[in-house]
């Protein structure tokens, strides 16, 4: 899809007995989040970006718990991780930059300890909307 971004990647899915293939418009979504992506690449000094999740299909999205307004269910979302910058630092790289991200989440990270990941979407009008989701809820990015 891009230089640094495959289909394979951003449809893979630990749940390998179910289907996760996107139709044409998930697949234009998926490349509009791959060339995205490469922004958030560059942006972020050229790390690699590791993708645990990216498109999902319905019975992917279910199988995983999640809601169907998810937009990973149309292939404009993806959760990953940094090697060697926690979430919290990731967030706030991205927004510095002022990129056009519709959300971008902290997702069960603790800012001292790390682990958890990094949510990302895209999207026509979008929101920069920065949350946090952990243990305690659901709140503002700050």
């Amino acid at each position: 899809m891009t230089p640094h971004f495959t289909l394979a990647e951003l449809t893979h899915t630990d749940h390998r007995t179910l289907d996760n293939t996107p139709n044409a418009a998930e697949l234009a979504n998926l490349q509009r989040l791959a060339e995205f992506l490469e922004v958030v690449k560059t942006t972020l000094g050229g790390k690699p970006i590791m993708i645990n999740s990216a498109f999902r299909s319905k019975a992917v999205n279910d199988a995983v718990g999640s809601r169907d307004t998810s937009q990973h269910r149309q292939g404009l979302a993806c959760d990953f991780k940094v090697p060697g910058m926690i979430p919290d630092a990731v967030v706030r790289a991205i927004i510095a930059a002022n990129l056009p991200f519709d959300q971008i989440i902290r997702e069960f990270s603790d800012p001292m300890a790390g682990g958890g990941w990094t949510h990302i979407s895209i999207a026509d009008k979008p929101r920069r909307q920065a949350l946090i989701i952990d243990k305690a809820g659901t709140r503002v990015f700050v």
